[in-house]
C-alpha cells in the first residue's frame, strides 16, 4: 500500500482525474460515461464563478445543486466554522446534552417560520429530514392510536431525496432502479402540477384548482382514514422547474385540513430565498404542519437540514412518546449549525432576500420568457430565481425527443464548453442562480444560454 501527496500543487488535471476514477464513484453518475469522457476538476469559488484546474471560469447557473445561495468565498463563514470548531468541534446530541449554537439556530428558525412551527430536528442532508418526517408523520398517528394512517402521497416528478424512503417518496421513477426494492410499500404518488404536459390550454388559475383536486381525489380514493401526510415541494426543482400556478397551494393547504391529512412542506430548495420570499410558504401563503429545511439554510458550506413540526405534532411527540429512537451521529454538528447562523445573519443585514424578490426575480422572469420564441423551446416558466426551459421536437403537438436521445445533456454540454453551468432535468434546462448574482452576470447567462441552445438546434437541423 502507498500514499499520495496531500499537497495540491504537486498534480496536474490528468493526475487528478487518474485518481478520482481509482476510487471516487460520484453520485447520480454514469461512471463508465464519465469516465470515457473528461470530468472537471473544480478548485476555487468566489461570487458567482468556479474556477477548475485548467484556469477555466464557469458561471455557476446551478448554485451548485440549488444550495450555494449567497455565493462563494464568503469568508465570515469560514471563520464562523473555525471559531465554532476551536471552541467546541463536536457535540452529540444524545444523553440529555445540548449546546449554544444548535440552541440559538433552532430558536431563530422558529422566530422565522410561519406560527405554530416551534420545534426543530436537525440532520445533515435532505433525503434524511425527509426519513425523519416520513417516520414523524407516522409516529405521531401511532401515539393517536390511529395506526391505520399509514399511507402517504407524495407527487410524479417529485424529488426528496435518495435514502431508501426519500426516494421511494420521490416520483423521479428513474430512481427507483437503483436497488433497494423502492419503491416502499403505503407511498402513491398524483399528478403534478405540471400545466404544460397535465393542463394544456387552461388558465392557470383554474389548472391550479383542478391540480389540487387530484390530492382530494385520491385521499377519497384511499379512504380519508388510511392517509397519514402529503409530501410537496413548493415549487420541484429535479423534475424541471414545475412552478404551480398561485391558486394551487392555498386548494391543497385547504383539502388537507377537510381531511385531517397532514401536510409537509419540502422546502430544501425553496428555502431561503429561492422563490424571491424567505420561503415558499410564505410565497404561496401557506402554513404546513411540517416543513423540511437544507441547503441554502448554509449556503452550502457546511452540511445541514432541518426537519421542523409544528407544536400539534411536537406536543403528542414529547408528551406520548416516550424515547423516539431516532437520529444521528450529526445530528445539530457545532460548526454546521454556527455557520447556519452566520449565513442567515449575512442574508438579514445584506437583504439579500429582499433585493432578489424586488429587482433580480422579476429581471430573471423576463429574461426567461424571452425564450418563448426559441425553436426549441416548447415552455419557458420560472419561479423566484428558479427556472425551466423545455426542449421539445414539435413545438405545436408538444412532443417530446426520445429520452435515449439525451438532448438535454447534449445542450448542457454545449453551455458549460461556453462557461456556463447549466443543468438538464431531461430535457428541461433549468437554472438556479445564486441569490446575489448581478443583473449583468444574469446577461451574460442568458447569452451563454441561448448559444448553447442554437448550437443544439443546429446539431439537430432545427437551425442553420
Amino acid at each position: 500500500m502507498s500514499f499520495t501527496s496531500t499537497t495540491f500543487a504537486d498534480k496536474d488535471t490528468a493526475a487528478w482525474l487518474a485518481l478520482d476514477s481509482a476510487h471516487y464513484l460520484h453520485p447520480f453518475t454514469d461512471h463508465a460515461a464519465m469516465r470515457a469522457g473528461k470530468a472537471r476538476v473544480a478548485v476555487r469559488g468566489e461570487g458567482v464563478y468556479v474556477w477548475d484546474s485548467d484556469g477555466h471560469r464557469v458561471i455557476d447557473g446551478l448554485s451548485g445543486l440549488g444550495c450555494v445561495n449567497i455565493g462563494y468565498g464568503r469568508s465570515e463563514l469560514a471563520q464562523a466554522a473555525a471559531a465554532q470548531m476551536q471552541e467546541l468541534s463536536y457535540c452529540q446530541s444524545f444523553f440529555s446534552t445540548t449546546h449554544r449554537s444548535v440552541i440559538l439556530l433552532a430558536e431563530q428558525l422558529a422566530a422565522m417560520l410561519p406560527e405554530g412551527l416551534n420545534q426543530v430536528f436537525f440532520q445533515s442532508s435532505g433525503s434524511e429530514a425527509n426519513e425523519t418526517a416520513l417516520r414523524l408523520v407516522r409516529k405521531y398517528w401511532d401515539l393517536l392510536g390511529k395506526p391505520e394512517r399509514r399511507i402517504v402521497i407524495a407527487r410524479e416528478r417529485a424529488y426528496h431525496g435518495s435514502t431508501a424512503m426519500a426516494a421511494s417518496l420521490s416520483g423521479l421513477t428513474f430512481m427507483h432502479h437503483a436497488g433497494g426494492d423502492v419503491p416502499l410499500p403505503n407511498i402513491v404518488h398524483i399528478k403534478t402540477p405540471y400545466r404544460y404536459r397535465n393542463g394544456a390550454g387552461m388558465a392557470d388559475g383554474d389548472f391550479g384548482i383542478v391540480a389540487a383536486r387530484w390530492l382530494e381525489d385520491k385521499i377519497l380514493e384511499l379512504g380519508p382514514g388510511n392517509v397519514a401526510a402529503f409530501f410537496a415541494e413548493p415549487a420541484q426543482s429535479a423534475g424541471g422547474a414545475i412552478c404551480p400556478p398561485m391558486s394551487y397551494w392555498p386548494e391543497v393547504q385547504r383539502i388537507c385540513r377537510k381531511y385531517d391529512v397532514l401536510l409537509v412542506a419540502d422546502e430544501v430548495v425553496c428555502g431561503f430565498g429561492r422563490t424571491g420570499a424567505w420561503f415558499g410558504a410564505d410565497y404561496y401563503g401557506i402554513v404546513p404542519d411540517v416543513m423540511l429545511l437544507g441547503k441554502g439554510m448554509t449556503s452550502g458550506y457546511l452540511p445541514l437540514s432541518a426537519c421542523v413540526m409544528s407544536d400539534r405534532l411536537a406536543d403528542v411527540l414529547v408528551a406520548r412518546g416516550g424515547e423516539w429512537a431516532h437520529g444521528f451521529t450529526y445530528s445539530g454538528h457545532p460548526a454546521c449549525c454556527a455557520v447556519a447562523l452566520e449565513n442567515i445573519r449575512i442574508l438579514r443585514e445584506e437583504k439579500i432576500v429582499e433585493y432578489a424578490g424586488r429587482a433580480l426575480v422579476p429581471y430573471f422572469r423576463t429574461k426567461i420568457e424571452s425564450f418563448a420564441d426559441h425553436p426549441l423551446v416548447g415552455d419557458a416558466r420560472c419561479v423566484g430565481l428558479m427556472g425551466g426551459l423545455e426542449i421539445v421536437k414539435d413545438k405545436a403537438t408538444r412532443e417530446a425527443y426520445p429520452r435515449e436521445a439525451n438532448i438535454g445533456q447534449r445542450c448542457s454540454t454545449e453551455a458549460l464548453n461556453r462557461g456556463l453551468a447549466f443543468r438538464a432535468n431531461g430535457d428541461t434546462m433549468t437554472l438556479m442562480p445564486p441569490l446575489v448574482i448581478t443583473e449583468a452576470e444574469l446577461d451574460t447567462v442568458f447569452e451563454i444560454a441561448r448559444a448553447a441552445l442554437d448550437a443544439t438546434a443546429r446539431h439537430l437541423g432545427v437551425m442553420e
